[in-house]
């Protein structure tokens, strides 16, 4: 299998990459590198350097692949803007990139008769789940731009790969952390509103305070509920629907998370038996639901996915892998 994966040079892109290439499979990379580092690609990946938006820059990619003698079978999607806040603040930027973007992915990948997609959707489409866990069939109501652009793009993905008989695996994600297992790859963003890099920065010194937004929530402590999964198990999810896709010419949208919740104040608690760090109160931020718990056995029975890492592995990895940085960086 030959992927291209947009946005790959990313922080969960990256990871994909790895886990395509770890899998046998031959791997292509498009990244404008906007928030995406160059060094984060892998050796054996191609890299071209372009944007979503730009349809030639995608089928410069496409065309280089297949001059090489095997076309692209599969696009992986991880091109998106997808900080909440940010997009309560910028929709318009928002809705560019994220819905534009797919709109002229989807149609270059027509004109060049690719039929199979895999794209990064967010747990962010349910908006403020009715139950403890949000189902694939629950009702979509999102509560900020980011989760409103994702469901619009899945929605025009469904209707394209309908009418041109194309294959697509969504993947609906829930919080995602961690670094890879060789520590080469990791979240090198500085400005993230994600609760594990955060508490982590404040920890190696990159933030002064580890902030806690609200403590007035309907959950147990007050503090918002998420579900943690690893990003290294959430890049396998990604290999393995892309060659479920292929190989039975069908579509499948998933959840993926560990099916654990977490109150922030837990993994807070967490990450303090590793290292201290200070710690204080703040209002709520803008688009924030207070909790968010995956149901994935979708994903386990159609996949055979499970998640193998825990919070402990997640913590732990994104801490080794920072560390790691700085010492680089000394």
């Amino acid at each position: 299998m030959k992927a291209l994966v947009i946005g790959g040079a990313g922080y969960i892109g990256s990871h994909a990459v790895y886990e395509l290439i770890r899998a046998g499979h031959e791997v292509a990379v498009l990244d404008n590198l906007s928030t995406g580092k160059r060094e984060m690609v892998h050796r054996d990946a191609r890299f071209y350097e372009g944007d979503i938006l730009n349809k030639t820059d995608i089928a410069r990619a496409i065309e280089g692949e297949a001059a090489l003698g095997r076309p692209v079978d599969v696009v992986m999607h991880f091109a998106a803007k997808l900080i909440v806040p940010e997009s309560v603040e910028q929709p318009l930027e928002y809705y560019h990139n994220n819905v534009e973007g797919v709109r002229v992915m989807l149609e270059t990948m027509v004109e060049h008769g690719i039929g199979n997609l895999v794209f990064s959707s967010t747990a962010a489409v349910y908006g403020e789940p009715e139950h403890d866990e949000c189902l694939e069939d629950d009702d979509l109501m999102p509560i900020n731009p980011y989760g409103d652009t994702k469901l619009a793009s899945e929605k025009m993905i469904k209707w394209v790969c309908a009418a041109h008989d194309m294959n697509y695996c969504i993947f609906r994600y829930f919080n995602v952390a961690g670094a890879d297992d060789s520590l080469e790859i990791g979240l090198e963003k500085d400005q993230v509103t994600w609760l594990v890099p955060l508490i982590m920065q404040t920890v190696v010194g990159e933030r002064d305070m580890f902030y806690i937004f609200g403590t007035d929530y309907e959950t147990p402590d007050g503090t918002c509920v998420r579900d943690y999964v690893h990003v290294s198990d959430l890049a396998r999810a990604h290999v393995l629907g892309a060659e479920y896709i292929l190989e039975n010419d069908t579509s499948i949208l998933c959840n993926l998370g560990s099916g654990s919740g977490y109150s922030v104040a837990e993994v807070v608690t967490a990450a303090k038996k590793l290292a201290d760090f200070p710690v204080t109160i703040a209002e709520r931020r803008a688009g924030d639901p207070a909790k968010l718990i995956a149901n994935s056995d979708r994903a386990k029975e159609i996949l055979g996915w499970m998640p193998k890492r825990t919070l402990d592995d997640i913590l732990r990895s994104d801490l080794e892998f920072r560390r790691r940085r700085q010492a680089r960086k000394a």
